[in-house]
């Protein structure tokens, strides 16, 4: 295969296709999506013959337990994909939509449209459920998609794009609005991110490296985080109850997401109060504890904390630990190592959760929950193409009107410039 060629090939394609999606009516959209919802419900067991393959391959490659982790679809994660094909289906269509018409005092009126970005490249790892996730945010949003998935997932990745063709066709829409790569030479990723021409943004979802790579050597703006460094801060008013709950969810929960909290922060004055317990939960978890002096002076087990702690992402059964005192010692730590991905604060004083709010600079901040709600099915965006940490355009989980743009409209009647 000529990798340049066929990427060419399907950039025209999704470009083709993509003028027919920013046209189509809500109703085809909406049917696309159930379609798609009823095929994947068809082929349940297509989908695990052809999962189970990618896991075997994966084990016998050397694929870390988090790489797994994320590239198996267990019946649960199917479930949720079909339900996020429907919780699609059912939100509101953004494109079209006219917003904060006003009269000049020309006489005309000046507004804004939301319209759909064009043709999405997303590059990802893992995941195939990220195939479902991506495809559908891309179709309701008026947008073609060309999905390129990891090697590892290949098989997966296939089975799933079959059934977003299924629902596409039977929708009389373009199969082509949805494309997934089916090479898995790498040369096919530095095709996608330089082609300006006929892919108009890229979102990458994967590890750091992936990220970096793409983010250096695109010519086509990218929607991104590098990393998901991501803290819980148990206050001295903390409820303990919900401070035990909050900070074993958080990291126990999964492992491998990027949602996961890798730095619990604690006051020092409910450390000696807050820690024996949960050192014994994170260990009976089987969660290797790294700690500051105090934290170790407390908690015998956890290991001494290097400086690198404090700014590694784990997505591993590992956890930083540090007492502090208290909340401009947390928030400054916070706002030094976070990767401004999702942030919490366990506390039942008002004052300090609005402080907290205001002052922590992460795409999510959250008050007595945890990070893992970062998602953009908890909140209720139906799925998400990704997690933004930038602060142009899209900033958290990026759903439907992330993958929009707006343009200006104006409204005259035979108005010529004086």
């Amino acid at each position: 295969m000529n990798v340049e060629s066929y990427m060419i090939e399907l950039g025209q394609r999704a470009r083709e296709a993509s003028r027919l999606m920013a046209r189509a009516d809500t109703g085809k959209k909406n049917a696309a999506l159930q379609y798609m919802a009823e095929a994947i419900e068809a082929n349940r067991e297509r989908l695990a013959e052809a999962n189970l393959q990618d896991l075997e391959n994966g084990r016998a490659n050397g694929l870390d337990a988090a790489m797994l982790d994320r590239l198996e679809l267990t019946p649960a994660r199917i479930d949720t994909m079909i339900e996020g094909l429907r919780q699609v289906a059912a939100l509101a269509d953004p494109i079209g939509g006219i917003t904060g018409m006003n009269y000049r005092p020309s006489g005309i009126q000046v507004g804004k449209m939301r319209v759909p970005l064009g043709v999405i490249g997303i590059i990802y790892e893992s995941r195939p459920n990220v195939t479902v996730e991506a495809a559908s945010l891309c179709l309701k949003s008026g947008n073609a998609t060309i999905l390129r998935g990891g090697s590892e997932a290949i098989h997966s990745n296939q089975a799933v794009a079959a059934c977003i063709a299924e629902g596409l066709k039977r929708a009389g829409l373009p199969e082509t609005a949805v494309q997934v790569v089916e090479t898995t030479d790498r040369a096919a990723v530095g095709q996608l991110i330089t082609m300006p021409e006929y892919v108009d943004v890229i979102v990458p979802r994967g590890g750091k490296g992936l990220i970096e790579r793409i983010s250096r050597e695109a010519r086509v703006p990218v929607i991104k985080h590098l990393d998901g460094i991501c803290h819980v801060y148990l206050d001295s008013e903390a409820d303990r109850a919900k401070a035990i709950n909050i900070a074993l969810n958080a990291k126990t929960h999964r492992y491998g997401t990027c949602n996961t909290m890798e730095t619990l922060l604690v006051d020092g004055a409910v450390a000696a109060e807050l820690l024996p317990e949960l050192g014994e939960a994170y260990y009976q978890a089987g969660v290797e504890l790294r700690g500051c002096e105090r934290t170790c002076a407390l908690l015998p087990d956890a290991k001494a904390a290097t400086e690198e702690d404090w700014s590694t992402e784990y997505l591993a059964p590992v956890l930083a630990i540090r007492i502090v005192d208290g909340l401009d010692e947390a928030i400054d730590h916070i706002n030094r190592y976070s990767s401004q991905h999702t942030d919490a604060i366990v506390t039942e004083n008002y004052t300090k959760a609005r402080r907290f709010l205001r002052e922590v600079d992460s795409s999510s901040v959250m008050v007595n929950a945890s990070t893992r709600f970062a998602d953009g099915f908890e909140y209720g965006l139906g799925a998400e193409i990704g997690i933004s940490t930038d602060k142009i355009h899209a900033r958290g989980p990026v759903g439907l009107e992330g993958l929009t743009s707006e343009k200006y409209v104006v409204l005259g009647d035979g108005h010529i410039r004086q």
